[in-house]
This record gives structure tokens, C-alpha cells and sequence, in this order.
């Protein structure tokens, strides 16, 4: 095994250390709530939510580093095609969180535009539809995009696996908390 090897050997058991140290010491003595609170039968994110979902991502990571170094006989080279992939997955994200972004305020423009009626997008980014026009147009952009890159083409099944998977996170992240705002309604 060669040096490179074991430093991210390493670095992969201290990934998985850190982790577990964060997930079960750490944020249980350094928060109040849990990742859910329900208070007067409002449901709300807890304290503890993101860091855990930040350490969680830390334990695949160092997880899977672990698995592969101790498995790749020789170490991995990064060549044209590599950077040509990380490139378009870099285009991709550009272009669908810009979509996501500015895709809400556009339909605000445009039915105040035929309505007549003095529509802002702000006033308006916690209420349905308005609250999902970005998300939903931005989320099937960029995981139809994903997809259409790693098979080379794009396919009705890709949008419409896209669209399934972006009505589920919704139902998942939006429906249950009434004080959650979708990306990127928060910073609009």
C-alpha cells in the first residue's frame, strides 16, 4: 500500500471518528432540541437537524473513502474526461440553481404583467404555487440534467423520475413544517 493510500486510509477512519464524535457526543450536549420539535402541534426543524445531517454526509464520506482505499490496489488518476465530467456536473448545478432562483420571480413578473394586479414575488414566496415554481423547475433541471449526463442522453423517464423526485423531497421537507421555506425562497 503505498503512502498516498494510507494517508487517505487515514483520513477516512478520522472522517468516521469525527463523525461518530459529532453525532453522539458533540451536538447531543451542544443542543437544546432534537432534529424535530413539536411544540402545540406545530412541527418545526430542531436545533440538532442540520449539524447531523452535515455529520451523517462526514460518515458516508469517510465511509466510503475507507472502503475504497482499502480495496484500490493502485491509486486513481485524474485525466481529461475526469475534469470534462466534473465540468458538466459544475455547468449543471450552475444552471439549475439559476433556474431555481429566478424562475419564481419570473412567473410573479409575468401573471402580474397579464393580470394587471401589482404581484411581489417576496409577499408572495410562502404560498402555493408560488413557493414551488422555482423549486419544482430548478430541482427537475438538475436531476434530469444528472441523469442525462451519466447516460448520455436525455429520456422522458429521466423528467419524469426528476419530477417524481423533487414532489417527494417537497413532501418530505415542506408539507410537515409550516415555518420552512423551500430553496431558494429564504434568500429571496
Amino acid at each position: 500500500m503505498s503512502s498516498r493510500s494510507k494517508s487517505n486510509l487515514y483520513l477516512g477512519f478520522c472522517c468516521l471518528g469525527f463523525s461518530l464524535l459529532l453525532l453522539f457526543v458533540w451536538i447531543p450536549l451542544d443542543t437544546e432540541t432534537g432534529w424535530i420539535e413539536k411544540v402545540r402541534r406545530q412541527i418545526t426543524i430542531g436545533d440538532s437537524l442540520a449539524p447531523s445531517v452535515a455529520a451523517l454526509f462526514l460518515l458516508v464520506g469517510g465511509a466510503i473513502l475507507t472502503l475504497i482505499e482499502r480495496k484500490a490496489p493502485g491509486q486513481p488518476k485524474l485525466t481529461g474526461a475526469n475534469m470534462r465530467f466534473i465540468g458538466s456536473v459544475l455547468l449543471i448545478l450552475f444552471f439549475s440553481l439559476t433556474i431555481m432562483r429566478y424562475c419564481g420571480p419570473l412567473a410573479v413578473a409575468i401573471t402580474s404583467a397579464f393580470t394587471g394586479d401589482e404581484l411581489e414575488y417576496r409577499l408572495l414566496r410562502d404560498t402555493a404555487p408560488w413557493k414551488y415554481i422555482g423549486y419544482i423547475c430548478g430541482g427537475i433541471v438538475l436531476i434530469a440534467g444528472l441523469i442525462a449526463l451519466i447516460e448520455g442522453r436525455m429520456t422522458g423517464r429521466a423528467v419524469l423520475i426528476s419530477a417524481l423526485a423533487v414532489l417527494v423531497l417537497i413532501a418530505i421537507y415542506d408539507l410537515p413544517f409550516d415555518d420552512l421555506l423551500l430553496p431558494p425562497n429564504g434568500d429571496v
